[in-house]
């Protein structure tokens, strides 16, 4: 059964030495606390009787002399007569021959170094009694701390390889999945998610393998003394495993619908926090205040529910626990207070019980509830860390549409010319966007795309980075369709800047040097010249090169931003640069400054620009006019603007200057 979960643990499973040191060290608790447990018995039948260890190995010598002679006589009695009946009996008492030799055999064995080793007196005995038990719980405490250790080290370093793998599934992921799912979800993913996937893995390793081997150790203690008495009183289990798994299954349903509220909730964040300037100047606190009260509330609904099911489980848990330590006394009282080896006429001991047998069962059934209640306490995060791994490995397991060629093909730099054939494409959960596009770029040249807003003009050019792929028609670079080229060999040749400049929380230099790791400093400066940013880098920032900009660039002007992702563009020396909407919200002086770092940049490479600014229009060699998924007219500007309406309305009176097409 390959669930998300066991998909997980098989990541968890690798660290082979870990796991074997945790399951040793946790068997070693078990035994040990079973063993601590067994001090019962010298505390009620030596201890407690006045006697000392070697008056209750003699005792026992002498009882078990006594027993072998008796049984001995019962076989030679029995031994001449022939019947099925009696052949049972005395298959039963050779049987019983072999058990009481045996245990003479251990106990002579045993007899002189308990006479050298052990004390004289009752009281010496209650000091090495109490001895041996601090020093096995001191043995249980150091097991128990390795053990925690090597727990948090395995579900540590399982979160780290499971957020590897998800944040590198999440960056190849198409750019539909980034909208259908939302930073925010896949934040949640990464880091609510996992961590209740690690704590599940905590549970799993540490408690749900500890606790039932202690249990585990207290049932064959309480089998050797009494296995039928043991397996009577257990027939409450099935009724324990049916409730615990109808409950399982409620706290998985709850927990999903938790995590799903959590990422509403991050949703909510992220939209307040990156709008803030918007909230403030429309005095809609309140309103924002009230969606976080809204999502929270949802959100405390689905916990109480969890905690309503966990405490459900740990009540039934002790319930049963309780029954069948009670059921346990009760046999066991019975048995050992009127001397009887039967109950409701079934044979359960083949001879009377002592106290200090008796007390030990007794006690290592409560050795065994003790385990069972913990189990119950942890129950509900192994079953929130098995829901949340189903939401992690779906964006795991989930299928990348933009796949690497089995026999990439590769094309000279620079490349000749872009051809769109008859392209058509359609988001999966939305209507055709490009509807037979065909078009041809040379190289070279500079061409503005110009269109209504959802004609398609941002989906033609995440075709030509290949973010996605068409359904139909081939993008080509040269004569090679780009599903075979390696898209890393592909956006090599491709520099983007976009409407909102994209910075993150670092220096200026490591910004324009983002994607060229290996750009020494003074080719980031040169780059920053020739996008002229350098003036205000050095002269209007505190630490000029070093300083940081914090969460998207949050300390620069729109125009100054844009000119540090122009610089970072033209650092990666591109055969294509992309401008999408590059200069609809910088001041004037900025785009200025960006047309004429731009006509020094383009010489010998093709841009491709997205625009409705009739100054930017200068720049264009060819305009593209789209509508409704096509191509309505290509062509020089005076071409273009004599046969196109929606083109003339876009120049307007506003042209005041001669393209160069004209």
């Amino acid at each position: 059964m390959n669930t998300p979960f066991v998909q997980i643990l098989k990541i968890t499973f690798r660290h082979r030495w870990a796991i074997a040191g945790l399951f040793a060290t946790s068997l070693m608790i078990a035994v040990l606390w079973s063993t601590n447990i067994s001090a019962v018995l010298p505390m009620v039948d030596v201890i407690f009787q006045g006697d000392n260890l070697t008056d209750y190995v003699e005792n026992q010598l002498t009882s078990l002399q006594t027993e072998l002679a008796e049984n001995q006589a019962q076989s030679s009695a029995l031994i001449e007569i022939e019947t099925s009946e009696v052949n049972d009996q005395l298959w039963r008492l050779e049987q019983r021959q072999e058990t009481l030799q045996s245990q003479q055999q251990w106990y002579q064995a045993a007899l002189p170094y308990v006479q050298q080793y052990t004390p004289g007196t009752p009281f010496g005995t209650l000091l090495l009694v109490l001895g041996f038990l601090v020093v096995g719980t001191g043995l249980k405490l150091l097991a128990l701390a390795a053990n925690l250790m090597l727990v948090h080290f395995v579900a540590g370093r399982s979160a780290v390889t499971l957020r590897e793998q998800f944040f590198r599934k999440a960056l190849h992921l198409d750019m539909e999945s980034f909208g259908e799912n939302g930073s925010a979800d896949l934040t949640a993913r990464l880091t609510n998610d996992v961590s209740l996937i690690t704590g599940g893995i905590t549970t799993l390793l540490g408690r749900m393998v500890r606790e039932p081997l202690k249990m585990i150790a207290c049932f064959v203690g309480a089998a050797i003394i009494c296995p039928r008495l043991l397996l009577l009183i257990m027939v409450v289990l099935p009724v324990l495993a049916v409730i615990m798994q109808y409950l399982s299954r409620s706290i998985r349903r709850a927990s999903r619908r938790a995590m799903e509220e959590m990422s509403k909730l991050y949703g909510v964040l992220n939209d307040s926090f990156a709008g803030i300037r918007m909230v403030k100047v429309s005095n809609t606190h309140a309103s924002e205040r009230a969606r976080l009260h809204r999502g929270t509330m949802r959100y405390f609904v689905q916990s109480v529910k969890m905690t309503f099911y966990n405490t459900m489980a740990r009540a039934t848990t002790e319930m049963l626990g309780i029954t069948t330590v009670s059921l346990g006394i009760l046999a066991g009282g019975y048995l050992v207070l009127n001397q009887q080896t039967h109950l409701f006429g079934i044979q359960i001991t083949s001879e009377p019980l002592g106290q200090g047998q008796i007390f030990l069962f007794f006690g290592f059934l409560i050795g065994a509830a003790d385990p069972a209640r913990k189990l119950a306490d942890v129950w509900s995060s192994l079953q929130s860390g098995i829901a949340a791994s189903t939401r992690v490995m779906e964006v795991i397991d989930a299928p990348i549409r933009v796949t690497e060629p089995e026999h990439p093909r590769t094309t000279a730099r620079p490349h000749r010319e872009i051809v769109f054939k008859d392209v058509h494409y359609q988001y999966p959960s939305g209507p055709k966007v490009l509807q037979g596009i065909d078009l041809s770029i040379q190289h070279g040249t500079n061409v503005a795309i110009v269109g209504p807003n959802g004609c398609g003009k941002s989906t033609l050019l995440n075709l030509l980075c290949r973010f996605d792929d068409p359904q139909s028609g081939a993008v080509c670079l040269d004569d090679v369709p780009l599903d075979q080229m390696r898209p890393r060999d592909l956006r090599k040749r491709i520099a983007l800047v976009t409407q909102r400049s994209i910075l993150f929380d670092d220096t200026i230099e490591n910004n324009i040097r983002y994607g060229c790791p290996g750009a020494t400093r003074e080719q980031v400066i040169a780059a920053a010249k020739l996008a002229f940013a350098d003036d205000f880098i050095s002269e209007k920032t505190r630490d000029g090169y070093d300083t940081r900009l914090g969460s998207s660039g949050v300390r620069l002007s729109g125009g100054q931003m844009q000119r540090i992702a122009l610089a970072r563009a033209f650092l990666r020396d591109p055969d294509i640069l992309i401008l999408d909407e590059a200069t609809s919200q910088v001041d004037s002086e900025s785009e200025q400054l960006i047309h004429q770092a731009l006509k020094t940049f383009l010489v010998g490479r093709t841009c491709i620009m997205i625009t409705h600014r009739p100054s930017c229009l200068d720049l264009a060699d060819q305009i593209v006019v789209m509508s409704h998924g096509q191509v309505e007219a290509s062509g020089h500007h005076e071409t273009v603007l004599q046969s196109n309406d929606f083109y003339r309305t876009i120049c307007g009176s506003e042209w005041s200057v001669t393209p160069k097409a004209a």
